[in-house]
């Protein structure tokens, strides 16, 4: 057996189980039969069997299922909770409305008598034929309050009373004052001296 030469060209050796790459086809020249392009995506992996089917072009999709949690059982202090918040709210408002109607010091009787209060004192601004009165403010908006007739306080004795929105009073009375009323009958009042 007789040895090669050493002048002669041999691959290099190469460890087991090493492939060397395949050669690079130089800038610009096709890829050889059978072989990808460098810059090629790397193919997909193939589907699996067992794969869900796709529905048909154009159908929507199932909706996802939410997540069911498991039930847990509620506590006795859960189940009497709402029961004593509706109790407790009502008991409220009844309480409120017992309260309002019977209290002698507030709620109805309060407006009782804050209503009773307003009526007198409007009372004692609308004389009544025969009455006397002092008016307050008689060249602005005169206002008219009944006092005695046997006071100094008394200037006016209300003479008569015209019901009309074009009534006024004549030469035969001192002072006049027409009351116009949004809602009602409009009126004039004549007075004369006391």
């Amino acid at each position: 057996m007789s040895a090669p030469p050493p002048y002669q060209n041999h691959p290099p050796q190469q460890p087991y189980g090493y492939a060397p790459p395949p050669p690079q086809p130089a800038y610009g020249q096709p890829p050889a039969y059978g072989q990808q392009p460098p810059y090629a995506q790397p193919p997909q992996p193939p589907q699996p069997q067992y794969a869900q089917p796709q529905p048909p072009y154009g159908a929507q999709p199932p909706a996802p299922q939410p997540l069911q949690r498991p039930r847990q059982r509620r506590s006795p202090l859960q189940a009497v909770l709402p029961i004593v918040i509706v109790l407790a709210v009502f008991g409220g408002g009844a309480w409120y409305v017992w309260k309002y109607n019977t209290d002698p010091n507030g709620g109805k009787a309060k407006a009782a008598a804050t209503q009773s209060a307003q009526a007198a004192e409007n009372k004692t601004h609308d004389p009544n034929v025969g009455d006397c009165v002092k008016i307050q403010d008689p060249q602005g908006s005169p206002v008219p309050t009944i006092v005695d007739c046997k006071s100094s306080e008394a200037q006016y004795k209300m003479a008569d009373k015209l019901y009309g929105p074009d009534k006024s009073c004549g030469a035969a009375f001192d002072y006049g004052i027409k009351v116009d009323r949004s809602k009602g009958v409009d009126y004039t009042m004549c007075f004369k001296k006391v």
